[in-house]
């Protein structure tokens, strides 16, 4: 799932910081050295390395929105949270031009690899629409048909929708609450074809209700990637497990109150770790015995069902035992 650039760290310029709609800005980024940056995928992600309040380093990702074939350059558009960690303000008021910024990655959870000849429908909510510029691109440049459908409460604040309206026309279909065209998603689901491969993108809301509405479909036609955590009740397992690390030659029990990272990083194992919600892949650590509790947004059904690997910044075992190839 991530390339062999994916946890690199590299060290870059902002090279433009400009406004694209209420509360979101768009950054260039361009190698200090002037090279130019590794290549990338539609779907790709890179982590941005924020300077903190404190010496602490804010670990933020952020979906690459440019060209592919422009490797002097990435480009990421941030919304400014108000109720966030710091991370989208620091952006926002601190990366002025010229600034520089350490970055990591990119990687690439959400691939976009329709079969050949299937229909596209890409559902953005709000700053989901970011992973989708790249995609629509693709998706023109291979002559698919192609839907873009673009929710959001408010037109100002919804980011790059007059350009993508200019481009692709009456492709694209812009639903805004305040302008009473709210997006209904079960109606839209329904009038899918049933060969399309759908990608979403955007609040928890809005990808609940196109999992709910996909129903019976093939889940193998639904792509989705999560900005906000999943809502998960208890664990399964309720009681402490034994965890190996195999390569360590450690092993250590991880009690309920405290996740397998926060274990093995109080063993002096270094894992390159980020959001710590299970929204980012970056944590991924395969597996090589017992049964996984999956409780991330980042792994597919199938992927979760082969038990291959686990985001240990949320996952846990499922039953008294479980051994990580770290």
């Amino acid at each position: 799932m991530s390339g062999m650039f994916s946890d690199v760290e590299r060290d870059c310029v902002v090279a433009a910081h400009r406004p694209v709609a209420q509360d979101v800005v768009l950054l260039e980024l361009v190698a200090q050295n002037g090279r130019d940056l590794p290549p990338w995928e539609p779907g790709s992600h890179v982590d941005l390395l924020l300077p903190g309040s404190t010496t602490d380093v804010l670990e933020r990702q952020y979906s690459l929105c440019g060209d592919p074939a422009d490797r002097s350059r990435y480009r990421v558009a941030v919304l400014r949270e108000v109720d966030g960690r710091g991370g989208s303000a620091a952006v926002h008021t601190d990366l002025g031009e010229g600034a520089p910024l350490r970055i990591r990655g990119p990687r690439n959870h959400f691939p976009f690899e329709p079969p050949p000849g299937a229909p596209v429908v890409l559902v953005a909510g709000g700053i989901g629409i970011t992973p989708f510029l790249s995609m629509a691109a693709a998706a023109e440049a291979a002559g698919r048909d192609l839907v873009l459908i673009y929710a959001g409460r408010s037109r100002r604040r919804m980011a790059f929708v007059d350009e993508l309206v200019a481009r692709y026309g009456d492709r694209v279909r812009v639903h805004v609450s305040d302008e009473a065209t709210r997006l209904d998603v079960a109606a839209t689901v329904a009038g899918l074809p049933p060969e399309a491969h759908v990608y979403a993108c955007g609040p928890v809301g809005l990808i609940g209700a196109v999992e709910e509405a996909w129903g019976g479909r093939p889940s193998s036609q639904l792509h989705v990637e999560h900005f906000e955590a999943k809502e998960f009740g208890p664990p399964v397992w309720q009681e402490p497990f034994e965890l190996e690390l195999a390569l360590t030659g450690v092993t250590v029990e991880v009690p309920l109150e405290k996740t397998v990272l926060d274990v093995v990083e109080e063993q002096g194992v270094l894992v390159v770790s980020s959001c710590r919600k299970g929204t980012c892949g970056t944590c991924e650590t395969p597996v090589l015995e017992g049964d996984v509790e999956h409780r991330d947004s980042v792994l597919t059904p199938d992927e979760q069902a082969g038990a291959d690997t686990m985001m240990i910044c949320v996952s846990r075992a499922a039953g008294p035992r479980l051994v990580l190839d770290l």
